[in-house]
């Protein structure tokens, strides 16, 4: 029985702007390390046995992010499944089920029975958590598997370190008569199956998000988890219950799937099909429901990262309790996280702060105060600011473009092609363009002209002339593009052939 990881990827990770945009979030940002959130999600897979290649559901404005994060690693996804609008995860995961099954049968239709015996396993992740003890992490993942065969749903809870009041939990039942040091050296009453092998337990009741009182009450009984929002099941059992308590939701989701059409890697459904699809999670719509729910303890280092401070915990810090990133001097400060990726930072007489600098954008915020980051961002929608959406550095599926300087009727940007890569055929209404190739070659169509440019070399692309910029080559293109002309957006393009498939 294939094992077949499902990476959630649809979130927009707003608490931890100004690193985090919409349109490239905390999972395609390299947080942690020198790897992206997802990047560290799929090869975290790796050692577990008999594992299929991940299946990731993303937001279709996310398309290329993805595809080319799998790309950089040398690996491929089984399937990109795109969702043209967020529901939660209840139909993300339904998605997911039906998909597995038709990998799995030969990609024919997805049956109306789901009682088989021989469909996938699926193991959900989210793409933005960090686990650190990864062996912990296949141990828990592997303790599951027999439950999971027998058509339980595992959930997977995490052992708490302290009263948490920002996430929901899990309630085991009555598992407290064995005491234990967590991996961070605090002493909890948890279940007796974390010596050794750990074991599946009935779920009691999911809970929401307490308040301090009742956390420190749950920390201390022993019989809650913090609900990760991790899963393991058969993916016919998944359908089963969601078709006993939703079947609204299944029926929708199996309509955008009748009709999806494959799109290089991706898998794009039906879009009315698919809005028409109740916004539920999969605890509301199923885990809180079935009687088949089983959790299993996992303590291995895991955080969420969901907001500057949760991921100034999990930082190295020096002795004065500051974690830093990039090019930074302190000068008498203390539990204070500071990042730089283009500018120097330097604090001097500060305490309890977040510090983060992006291309275009400086956060400042006490750590108290950074779930209010949000606020930030709802303000930035409001006015319609760019720096809610993207950073400078903009990337495509051919490579990338970073605007270095704009004013009035002038922009400059320096693009970078990837090898083998083209950008559309396409014509500008409003603007001329000027480029300048500063590294590699690259073949050029301006008009009724295909001319091969190298190092400081250029051309002009005239208002209304149709223009393709591709790199023959083996290594990167960069070049600087000047715009100059009454309207720059990156809407007057009009685009007449695209090996991407965009509009």
């Amino acid at each position: 029985m294939d094992l077949i990881p499902v990476v959630m990827s649809g979130g927009s990770g707003s608490r931890l702007w100004p690193q985090s945009r919409s349109l490239y979030p905390k999972q395609f940002l390299p947080l942690v390390n020198e790897h992206t959130m997802l990047q560290n999600t799929v090869t975290r897979l790796d050692g577990l046995d008999s594992v299929s290649a991940p299946m990731v559901i993303a937001n279709e404005e996310h398309r290329f992010l993805v595809a080319e994060q799998f790309r950089q690693m040398g690996r491929k996804a089984s399937a990109i499944i795109l969702e043209p609008v967020g529901r939660n995860t209840a139909p993300a995961v339904a998605l997911a089920a039906l998909k597995a099954l038709k990998i799995c049968h030969g990609d024919t239709e997805a049956r109306s029975s789901f009682n088989e015996q021989d469909d996938p396993l699926l193991l959900i992740l989210a793409a933005d958590h960090v686990i650190n003890d990864v062996k912990v992490f296949h141990q828990a993942v592997e303790a599951a598997l027999p439950a999971a065969r027998d058509g339980k749903l595992v959930t997977f809870g995490i052992v708490p370190t302290h009263p948490e009041t920002g996430y929901g939990y899990i309630k085991a039942l009555n598992h407290k008569d064995t005491k234990i040091q967590s991996s961070f050296g605090k002493e909890n009453s948890v279940s007796p199956c974390l010596r050794g092998k750990p074991s599946c337990m009935p779920v009691e009741e999911f809970v929401e998000k307490p308040d301090l009182e009742t956390a420190q009450g749950y920390l201390a009984s022993g019989d809650y988890y913090w609900n990760s929002g991790m899963f393991l099941f058969k993916a016919s059992r998944y359908l089963e219950e969601l078709n006993k308590f939703r079947p609204d939701i299944l029926e929708a989701c199996q309509k955008a799937m009748e009709i999806q059409n494959a799109d290089l890697d991706f898998v794009r459904l039906d879009e009315p099909a698919f809005k028409a699809c109740p916004d539920e999670s999969i605890d509301y719509a199923v885990m809180e429901k079935t009687t088949d729910a089983v959790v299993i303890p996992l303590d291995a280092g895991w955080s969420d990262v969901g907001s500057w401070t949760s991921l100034a915990d999990i930082s190295e810090k020096d002795e004065a309790g500051n974690s830093t990133l990039g090019d930074v001097l302190l000068h008498d400060t203390r539990n204070t996280y500071v990042r730089s990726e283009k500018k120097l930072i330097a604090t001097v007489g500060v305490d309890d702060l977040v510090i983060t600098e992006s291309d275009d954008a400086i956060l400042v915020a006490h750590k108290d105060r950074v779930q209010d980051v949000k606020k930030i961002v709802d303000r930035l929608k409001a006015e319609n600011r760019p720096e809610v959406k993207l950073h400078r550095k903009v990337y495509r599926p051919w490579g990338a473009y970073d605007s270095i300087d704009m004013g009035e009727r002038f922009q400059v940007k320096r693009i970078t092609v990837k090898p083998g890569a083209q950008l559309s055929l396409q014509m500008h209404h409003h603007r001329a363009e000027h480029w300048i190739v500063v590294k590699g070659t690259a073949l050029i169509t301006n008009g009724d002209q295909e001319i091969l440019l190298t190092e400081n070399q250029s051309t002009y692309i005239p208002i209304g002339a149709v223009h393709r910029l591709e790199n023959p080559g083996k290594f990167d293109l960069e070049l600087v593009e000047v715009q100059s002309g009454g309207y720059l957006g990156e809407d007057d393009i009009v685009r007449f052939e695209d090996t991407y498939g965009r509009a």
